[in-house]
This record gives structure tokens, C-alpha cells and sequence, in this order.
């Protein structure tokens, strides 16, 4: 799946299938932050760690979210959200 196609995704009633983290993404695109933490905080590996700063960063929680980039082994992230958000899916993909 390319990162075109999950955007696709994005206006379907249920994510595709996917790992958790990417499924966290999806729910975060579209709007639902809260059902996008539950999922990502369950996911015990980078992947969801990165998803999991991702989100705190979205929050404003950028102490947290620094704590999660680290357990992520990624750096802080300083670009806009949306391309974090395109490198986090296409890099999971």
C-alpha cells in the first residue's frame, strides 16, 4: 500500500487492514485523537512509541511526547504535523 492509496483509505467507514500503529494514524487523520491514543498506547514496540509522541506532540504535551520520541529511538520532530504525519504512515507502510 502506498501512502496515496491509505490517504484513499481515509474516507472508508473502517480502517484497511493494517498494523495497529498505522490504524492509530488513520484514526488520528480523521479526527478521532482520543480512539488514536488508545491504540497506539497498546502498541509495545517503536512503531507505536513514534505513533504515540506523534500524538502527544499534536497535543501540545511536548514533554511527553519527548519522552516517546526517545523510547521511539527518533528525534524530536519540528516539521508541521501533517508531514509528520506522511513520514510516520509512509515509513510504516
Amino acid at each position: 500500500m502506498t501512502l496515496d492509496e491509505f490517504n484513499a483509505t481515509l474516507a472508508e467507514t473502517s480502517p484497511p487492514d493494517v498494523s495497529p500503529a498505522l490504524v492509530a494514524l488513520w484514526h488520528d487523520a480523521r479526527g478521532d485523537w482520543e480512539k488514536a491514543h488508545n491504540i497506539a498506547q497498546d502498541v509495545d514496540d517503536a512503531s507505536g512509541s513514534w505513533v504515540h509522541a506523534y500524538l502527544h506532540r499534536k497535543e501540545g504535551d511536548l514533554g511527553n511526547a519527548s519522552y516517546w520520541y526517545r523510547r521511539a529511538r527518533q528525534p524530536v520532530a519540528v516539521d508541521s504535523l501533517k508531514d509528520e504525519w506522511n513520514r510516520i504512515v509512509s515509513v510504516l507502510l
